[in-house]
């Protein structure tokens, strides 16, 4: 399939730049996946689209300061680097910008912190030595990091970021995005759930670079995704058995198919969804508008096929529905 096929127009003015007031008065367009009408709801109204011993799998990952800005050790050269991931020890997979390239051996100071540089990569990937290793890293990222939002959002991370781009799920710390559809989240909106008999369980999988690098293959059957770590509960799995499953976000629908694929409940996943995908879990999908040729889109293509969900983006373009992180979601149901 070519690039161009997932492509659309996209008013500037419909992406969000910050979250609603309330988490979960964002607007829910519900799409069937067959065939039928769309309907518009609000996410808070999401108890009476469920129905008792259905199963909410949400993504527990939380979202790490990972962004770091510092200056070359010698020159003084501005430097800044985006942790990826660990790699052991006190190193991790960096992607690096500098007015220079960086080079293996050279340090850079980060709030009194020295960062070497053990490795430089293809593609602006580098492997950095941190000084610090497990509650004293997460301590000095806290202070020097910066939440790593994507680049369509304008404004500078700020005290409103710091809760807002966090689920109310986030418990294992290493992911560098967030799984944005459980942003839509609140204790209200869970208990009520419950209260209902719909379940939730739990998946970790660390968003990274491979969720949000762009497509640059014309034909996408040669794009490779970059490896995220997962792990899922074997309660999880087993609380799936005989029920209707719906995934909180592409993150945990990729988790799950990963582990229907391989039969492992933990490791790294590289599966690229795309039409023409199996699915095996998940029976229906609640996630936010994702942009022009991205692996998102294909995701949700695969999910509800491409015209049907062409169709449907250009509708919420006209009810002027709000568009990727901070934006209003979808329910594909099947």
């Amino acid at each position: 399939m070519d690039l161009a096929e997932f492509d659309y127009e996209l008013p500037e003015d419909l992406i969000a730049q910050g979250p609603l007031p309330e988490r979960d008065a964002s607007r829910l367009l519900v799409l069937p996946r067959r065939s039928g009408p769309v309907d518009h709801r609000v996410v808070r109204e999401l108890p009476g689209l469920l129905a008792p011993g259905d199963v909410l799998v949400v993504n527990d990952a939380r979202v790490i300061p990972a962004r770091l800005h510092g200056r070359k050790e010698g020159t003084g050269g501005k430097v800044e680097l985006l942790l990826v991931e660990p790699l052991g020890g006190a190193d991790w997979l960096a992607l690096g910008q500098a007015s220079k390239p960086l080079r293996e051996g050279g340090r850079v100071e980060v709030l009194g912190s020295r960062i070497e540089i053990a490795q430089v990569r293809e593609g602006g990937e580098v492997v950095v030595r941190l000084p610090l290793e497990g509650d004293a890293l997460w301590r000095f990222l806290d202070e020097a990091g910066e939440l790593p939002l994507p680049p369509y959002i304008r404004h500078a991370p700020g005290p409103t970021d710091r809760d807002r781009y966090q689920t109310i799920f986030a418990r294992e710390r290493g992911a560098i995005a967030a799984p944005t559809a459980g942003l839509h989240f609140t204790p209200d909106l869970i208990e009520r759930l419950r209260a209902q008999g719909v379940a939730l369980a739990p998946i970790t999988l660390h968003v990274g670079p491979g969720t949000f690098l762009p497509v640059r293959a014309q034909r996408i059957e040669d794009h490779r995704m970059h490896l995220e770590r997962y792990t899922i509960p074997r309660e999880t799995m087993d609380a799936l058995r005989g029920r209707r499953v719906l995934a909180v976000g592409t993150t945990s629908l990729r988790a799950l198919e990963t582990a229907a694929q391989t039969g492992e409940l933990s490791g790294e996943t590289g599966l690229f969804v795309y039409p023409g995908f199996r699915f095996r879990v998940v029976d229906r999908l609640l996630t936010n508008f994702h942009l022009p040729r991205s692996t998102l889109l294909m995701l949700v293509s695969a999910f509800a096929g491409k015209d049907r969900i062409l169709r449907a983006y250009r509708h919420a373009i006209e009810k002027r529905y709000r568009f990727f992180s901070y934006g209003d979601a979808m329910l594909i149901e099947r």
